[in-house]
């Protein structure tokens, strides 16, 4: 019955630019979405099978369709926007924004004040901003205090007050910071005009103010005022200064936003700039849930609607990395190369360190969340059925054939599980085979797991190219492990990552995460099977000498060597020195076997 009823809903859905709303069983709204063709988009929900989990959930949680024509898209993407953050359904992305963001007001009053406030009242005042921090407002307000002289009272400064002399001249007036209109002492239309170079100062325009000032030095010079045009010369010098150090590209580039996003398998961070005159006026980036495996031109569009909105931008054009849908209004530019260029460069790396700083906070406040992502993304860079929760990693180790013995470590959520880790003496191979061992060690290793019904790990890595890989399928096949586990190779020369049956190679990017943790476990397995080589090896040594002496054991022979510190040094020993460590009748036994191989 539901089914029929949607299809019908679906049939009768205009072909034109809206809004549709999804509702469950309860009335309980699920997800809204934006279209260009109503019709279009919502039958695609229902007529294909969906690789995402959480969309499979909400289309069997449809029970009715709602929608709202509109114009153009643009009303389409603006009404998404609206609706989404007063209803804040279940199954749509929501990008945060629990901050009050400081603005720079310009006061509605006679000589306006200019001051940082986060607070908006409509009273006619100017408000610039939204600034992403203070610490942008308090550089830009003590550049403008630098350069002009505004008052901080708040009195009423009303031509009849002022004629009636009720103020009187405060400190800020003896120290240079303020011209005292409030006695007359400052005209109503030279402040104003210092208000108009402010304007255009937080708006990132410097050339009025710079242009008005090299006058003034001028007129101060050619009237031999030299303190004074020394005075505005200083002025010139910290606009000149300030300008050179926001100016990231040509001056040109004006009244533009840029928007860039990175992304993983759970989340993407999306950086906004805004530019006015060659100057980053204005840098935000924001991380966005995913809900329902969204792609990232889908997140850049709503970011795009959402940011330009929240920081009221009026740009007329945006800059970003790839072609998006954002409505006929804007002016959209994909840079190639350029000044233009340089800003969506300079806008990834922004959304690029914001990641990572990311990722380091929530490895300390929220670990099982970073084990998650981390699990996310290595099925998704290894192309794995599943998320590699438990891997384990093999590797040979022997010298020109000697002592050969192989190492497998496991680590459980990317990290080592010591306790877990496995050596092996090779027994079947004679020599050094480094293929016939990993077969054999991968063969015993998952022979004995099968046995014991204990759980087999999502991903087996074997330390080695392609002859390795084929070994180690090898076991797995005469165990009938084929298939249920993955397994690959990785060589060391260029970390290449190998898989059955694909004679090219997977190159993971040499800063991933995913190649981060498979070289760590490499290392820990060469690291583990050299150090139990070595052990081997020394106790090989021993073998050739000590423990060919009759009667003489393991504890006798360490007893010895904590004392004579080598073999050289006990094969030289008279009878009365051993016998001071080990007693009279295993001294001459070992004095008797070394006393014999001298004759």
């Amino acid at each position: 019955m539901q089914e029929a009823t949607l299809n019908i809903q679906i049939k009768t859905l205009p072909t034109t630019p809206g809004v549709y709303q999804y509702y469950d069983k309860d009335g309980k709204l699920l997800y809204i979405g934006k279209a260009k063709n109503l019709k279009k988009r919502v039958g695609s929900y229902f007529n294909k099978n969906h690789d995402n989990y959480k969309t499979k959930v909400l289309v069997k949680k449809i029970d009715s369709i709602k929608h709202i024509v509109v114009e153009t898209e643009t009303d389409a993407l603006l009404l998404e926007n609206n609706l989404i953050k007063k209803h804040q359904p279940r199954f749509n992305v929501m990008l945060k924004d629990d901050k009050t963001y400081p603005w720079i007001c310009i006061k509605k009053e006679r000589f306006p004040r200019v001051f940082p406030t986060r607070n908006i009242i409509k009273d006619g005042s100017e408000y610039y901003g939204p600034y992403t921090n203070f610490k942008t407002v308090n550089t830009l307000l003590e550049l403008i205090k630098g350069l002009y002289q505004l008052r901080t009272c708040n009195y009423d400064l009303s031509h009849e007050k002022i004629m009636n002399g009720k103020y009187k001249l405060c400190l800020e007036y003896h120290i240079g910071n303020c011209l005292a209109p409030c006695e007359d002492l400052q005209s109503e239309k030279e402040y104003m005009e210092n208000i108009e170079a402010i304007r255009q100062i937080v708006k990132g325009n410097f050339k009025d103010s710079l242009t008005r000032f090299k006058d003034q030095m001028m007129t101060h010079a050619e009237q031999m005022e030299f303190e004074d045009a020394q005075r505005i010369k200083e002025k010139i010098q910290v606009l000149e200064n300030y300008q050179s150090k926001s100016t990231v590209v040509n001056p040109k580039i004006s009244n533009v936003d840029v928007f860039s996003i990175m992304s993983d398998e759970s989340y993407g961070y999306i950086n906004f700039l805004q530019l006015s005159y060659g100057s980053i006026i204005r840098s935000h980036t924001t991380e966005v849930k995913k809900k329902l495996d969204e792609s990232d031109k889908e997140l850049l569009e709503l970011a795009i609607i959402e940011l330009r909105q929240r920081f009221g931008s009026t740009s007329k054009e945006i800059f970003v990395p790839f072609k998006v849908d954002v409505g006929e209004k804007l002016k959209i530019s994909i840079p190639q190369l350029g000044d233009k260029k340089k800003i969506i460069d300079l806008s990834l790396r922004n959304a690029k360190y914001y990641r990572q700083e990311r990722f380091k906070q929530i490895k300390i406040i929220d670990p099982e969340r970073h084990t998650k992502r981390l699990m996310a993304q290595m099925k998704k860079d290894l192309r794995l059925p599943e998320e590699p929760i438990h891997i384990e990693c093999f590797d040979n180790s022997n010298i020109q054939g000697t002592n050969p013995v192989a190492a497998c470590v496991v680590f459980k959520n990317g990290k080592p599980s010591k306790k877990e880790y496995r050596k092996f003496n090779i027994k079947t191979v004679e020599g050094p085979n480094d293929f016939a061992s990993m077969e054999e060690v991968v063969y015993r290793r998952y022979k004995r797991l099968t046995e014991e019904e204990e759980p087999l790990p999502q991903l087996i890595i074997v330390d080695g190219g392609k002859g390795q890989l084929s070994s180690g399928l090898k076991a797995l096949e005469a165990l009938n492990l084929r298939g249920k586990v993955t397994i690959i190779g990785i060589a060391k020369r260029l970390e290449e990552i190998y898989y059955p049956g694909d004679a090219i190679p997977l190159y993971l990017d040499k800063k991933s995460e995913s190649l981060k943790v498979i070289q760590h476990l490499r290392n820990e397995a060469h690291r583990f099977g050299i150090t139990f080589h070595r052990q081997k090896r020394s106790k090989a040594a021993l073998d050739t000498e000590l423990d060919l002496i009759p009667g003489i054991g393991e504890k006798t022979i360490v007893e010895l060597l904590k004392h004579f510190r080598s073999v050289k040094r006990i094969s030289e020993a008279s009878v009365k020195e051993l016998t001071e460590v080990i007693g009279n009748s295993r001294a001459t036994k070992v004095y008797n076997y070394y006393l014999s191989k001298k004759e």
